[in-house]
């Protein structure tokens, strides 16, 4: 008995570190074969490059942690930025409330996914978000006419351009967004509740949790999340695009993944997945470094993710024969 209690605490300790362990490993390892990845100036790039994904992925994996996915976050992105450029750049409307704007659009869009999926009862959140990734990609082309919107003012610009220091704003903000997540999921009665809904969600209701507002709490906040992502990605190009975002809810679905989130709901961590979006761009940059090419670098990310799907079903596999 004491050997299988031993063996079970061993794979428990890898299972949690393992997407930790995994990042130090490919940080010695770029760092052997490219003289450039370990100095300030590329980390400090890293951390900037990563912020937009980290920000949109802690809002992926409060829908992962329901058994559920957002498919909407660059449509959401996109629109909640135009929607603010063209009111600040086009009608000069004052920056700080231009920025509300876009975080109030984004919740917005987030709140009717949510009602989409509980008064709807559409039957995955599947089926919602991709609804709501046409309908926002559509009017961000629409009120754009397809034309990115350019020449904000330096109070957006200040989150995804300015540095403290030699460290971005950007990561600073994701460290104190991070934290706040973190404090949200484990000290707050709703983000248990987010945990229960998505190991059980019979379960979860016949206990008297009201999923239908956890769930809608829950898409909300990823709304939120992308359209704050967008606010960084705009202050970094100083221009907002209808075409933006494109591809960034499977960037946001791989980090939640590749630190530890199940697919299958009720498991999960903010810091994991930190570190889950900093591999990814770890990753990329490293093979930039290594002068592979962009078409390679989506190949080897896609064999990450694979692999990280199937390390969290073997974990489940594990899981389930530790109950037998």
């Amino acid at each position: 008995m004491d050997e299988i209690y031993k063996t079970r605490k061993w794979r428990e300790l890898i299972y949690s570190l393992g997407a930790l362990l995994g990042l130090i490993l490919l940080c010695v390892v770029l760092s052997v074969l490219s003289p450039h990845f370990l100095t300030v100036r590329n980390l400090m790039n890293i951390a900037r490059q990563s912020a937009v994904n980290s920000l949109i992925s802690v809002g992926m994996l409060l829908a992962i942690l329901t058994a559920g996915i957002d498919l909407s976050v660059g449509s959401i992105l996109a629109l909640a930025t135009t929607s603010m450029g063209i009111l600040v750049v086009n009608f000069g409307l004052n920056p700080f409330l231009g920025m509300l704007v876009c975080l109030g659009i984004g919740a917005l869009l987030g709140a009717i996914n949510g009602l989409m999926l509980t008064k709807l009862h559409l039957p995955h959140p599947f089926i919602a978000t991709l609804g709501m990734m046409n309908i926002a990609r559509g009017l961000a082309l629409i009120i754009t006419d397809a034309t990115p919107v350019s020449g904000f003012p330096k109070s957006i610009q200040f989150f995804g351009a300015a540095f403290i220091g030699p460290v971005p704003v950007s990561f600073i903000l994701v460290l104190v967004v991070f934290s706040l997540f973190h404090i949200f999921l484990n000290r707050t009665a709703i983000g248990r509740y987010i945990y229960a809904v998505g190991g059980n969600i019979e379960a979860a209701r016949l206990s008297g949790i009201n999923v239908d507002r956890i769930l809608t709490i829950v898409y909300t906040l990823s709304g939120l999340m992308a359209a704050l992502g967008g606010l960084v990605l705009v202050g970094r190009v100083n221009a907002a695009y209808p075409l933006a975002g494109l591809g960034y809810e499977l960037d946001a679905i791989a980090a939640a993944i590749i630190g530890g989130a199940s697919f299958f709901g009720g498991v999960g961590t903010v810091w994991g997945t930190l570190i889950g979006a900093m591999i990814m761009a770890v990753l990329r940059n490293g093979l930039n470094l290594l002068g592979v090419s962009a078409d390679l670098q989506t190949v080897a990310i896609g064999v990450v993710i694979v692999a990280a799907v199937y390390i969290d079903v073997l974990r489940r596999r594990a899981a389930k024969q530790d109950e037998r």
